[in-house]
C-alpha cells in the first residue's frame, strides 16, 4: 500500500475516532464514578441528618423534662412565699388586732362602694 495523502487522511481519521471512542468510554466511566461516589455521599450525609435530628429530638425531650421540674420547683417557692405572707399578716393581726379590723373593714367598704 503507497502512502498517498488520502490513505493518511483515512489513517488520521480512524486515529481521531478511536481517540474520540476511548474519550467517550472514559467519560462515561467518569461520568458512572461521580454518580457512584455522589449516591455514597448522599447516604453519609442522610445519616448524618438522621443522626443529628435525632440528637435534637433528644436534647428537646431532656428540655422538656427539665422544664417540668424547674416549673415545679418555681410552683414549691411561691408556695413557701405565700405561707411566709400569710403567716408575717397572722403575726400583723395577732399584734395589733384593732388596727386589723378597721382596715379590713375600710377596704371591704370601698370595695361594695366600687362594686355599685
Amino acid at each position: 500500500m503507497s502512502t498517498t495523502p488520502t490513505n493518511t487522511l483515512k489513517q488520521d481519521l480512524g486515529d481521531c475516532g478511536g481517540s474520540l471512542k476511548q474519550a467517550a468510554t472514559d467519560a462515561g466511566s467518569a461520568l458512572r464514578n461521580a454518580a457512584a461516589a455522589a449516591a455514597e455521599e448522599l447516604k453519609t450525609g442522610q445519616a448524618n441528618l438522621k443522626a443529628d435530628l435525632s440528637d435534637g429530638a433528644s436534647a428537646g425531650m431532656s428540655a422538656l423534662s427539665g422544664l417540668n421540674e424547674a416549673g415545679r420547683e418555681q410552683v414549691d417557692e411561691l408556695l413557701d412565699k405565700g405561707k411566709d405572707l400569710v403567716d408575717s399578716a397572722a403575726d400583723l393581726i395577732r399584734e395589733r388586732p384593732l388596727a386589723s379590723f378597721g382596715v379590713a373593714f375600710a377596704a371591704g367598704w370601698l370595695i361594695a362602694k366600687l362594686g355599685r
